[in-house]
């Protein structure tokens, strides 16, 4: 019987009647507030007059950078210049009609601007406070400068790579750290609404980039294990010696399952029909098979190299139990039966008349439609909407505001 359950595509989205107030910048707070934007949250994005970093990244259409479009899609956009009072004023306005703030700049930015938590709270007390840092709000680390390549190093993960490269040190091509980080503290905020429903009372809530990477790691614990271990033992799985392997097509694949573990390795040799290494002498246990684990491995790569194709060879890994993927690169997994049946990927308005490709979000909910809305926004494009409709302010002062550099807008040149 399936199981699946198509969205409802005029349910209410889970987050519809939230409104959060993005002070965020880069990655990490805005992978979180397209998070809550995408379940429905009404999220407004703030930025300086000289706009977030991400705008100027290449590949852009017109003047729509694609990573400023991937991470803000579907947010409004403000412009404000924060270091003149009637700025500061008009947030803490703002704040009276939110229910998150959300920033990611570094310990005591916010308190120094004069819109920090116990300002900010005791205007409105419902207000869920979220600050995403390096290293914390607290602490000795508090005022140090941190990217996503920077906790990398710091936390482990940059040197656990290197391990499984032979001991080749280069920065991950990814930035783990900031993501992770935006979906832990989305995750918290969501706790903190929950928990709202019976306190009435918002809350300020600190998630660190660092203590993150060191929580969603699952082998730190093995790294911190200071006593002996059997051998013979295969400590925290080791998914590094996963094999790669190449089929006669010249394709790769990776086979999830260490080749020496204890069950895994009758697996391996099943596939390959195999019977007699399972008592070979190299090979009798777990101990025996780490030792000749450059042998065993290369049995498995003589063998697969004599499979026609991935798909064969994954059919062959199916009947043994094992999981298989081929290595592909993004776009290949865009198009394939896979990606189209669970829109993975949507077009998006690139705000110049033609579309980009971004990843839509991942849930699929019986009740709502949670799919990725709207179009990424130029800096300050809402500033005039949002401010008339929330505050109440009248077209004229907005256009006051705007002569004086309070607010600030910065739309396309037309022709």
């Amino acid at each position: 019987m399936s199981t699946h359950h198509s969205p409802q595509p005029n349910g209410q989205r889970p987050l519809e009647g939230i409104r959060v107030l993005d002070f965020t910048r880069v990655l990490s707070g805005p992978h979180c507030t397209r998070m809550l934007s995408d379940l429905g949250a009404d999220v407004i994005k703030l930025e300086p007059p000289e706009g977030d970093l991400t705008r100027f990244a290449f590949p852009r259409v017109g003047s729509m950078s694609t990573y400023f479009a991937q991470q803000n899609i579907g947010k409004k956009n403000i412009s404000m210049d924060l270091k003149q009072p009637e700025a500061i004023a008009l947030i803490k306005q703002l704040v009276e009609h939110c229910d998150i703030v959300v920033e990611n700049f570094r310990a005591g930015v916010m308190d120094k601007l004069g819109i920090g938590y116990e300002v900010l709270s005791a205007i409105n007390p419902r207000i869920i406070y979220a600050a995403i840092s390096g290293y914390g709000n607290s602490g000795p680390w508090m005022h140090r400068r941190a990217y996503a390549s920077v906790v990398n190093a710091e936390t482990g993960l940059t040197g656990l790579q290197a391990n499984a490269r032979g001991g080749d040190l280069s920065n991950d091509p990814h930035s783990h750290a900031d993501v992770y980080t935006g979906m832990e503290m989305a995750f918290a905020i969501l706790a903190a609404l929950y928990q709202r429903t019976n306190t009435h009372s918002g809350q300020y809530i600190d998630v660190s980039m660092a203590q993150t990477m060191m929580y969603v790691n699952e082998h730190v614990q093995n790294e911190l294990f200071d006593r002996p271990v059997p051998a013979g033992q295969i400590r925290s799985f080791q998914p590094g010696d996963y094999p790669v392997l190449q089929t006669a097509d010249g394709r790769n694949v990776v086979v999830s399952g260490h080749p020496a573990e204890r069950g895994t390795f009758d697996l391996f040799v099943t596939a390959m029909n195999r019977p007699e290494l399972l008592t070979d002498p190299r090979f009798t246990d777990v101990e025996t098979r780490l030792k000749n684990f450059e042998e065993f491995s290369t049995i498995i790569r003589e063998w697969a190299a004599t499979v026609p194709n991935p798909d064969a060879l994954e059919s062959i890994m199916e009947v043994a139990g094992l999981a298989m993927g081929t290595l592909r690169t993004m776009d290949e997994l865009s198009h394939t039966d896979w990606a189209a049946e669970r829109n993975v990927i949507i077009d998006a308005d690139d705000r110049s008349g033609s579309t980009i490709r971004v990843p839509n979000s991942p849930w699929m909910f019986s009740g709502s439609d949670t799919s990725t809305r709207g179009v990424p926004k130029f800096r300050g494009e809402d500033n005039a909407e949002v401010f008339t409709s929330v505050l109440g302010i009248s077209p004229k002062e907005v256009e006051r505001l705007t002569q004086a550099g309070v607010l600030s807008i910065r739309l396309p040149k037309t022709s």
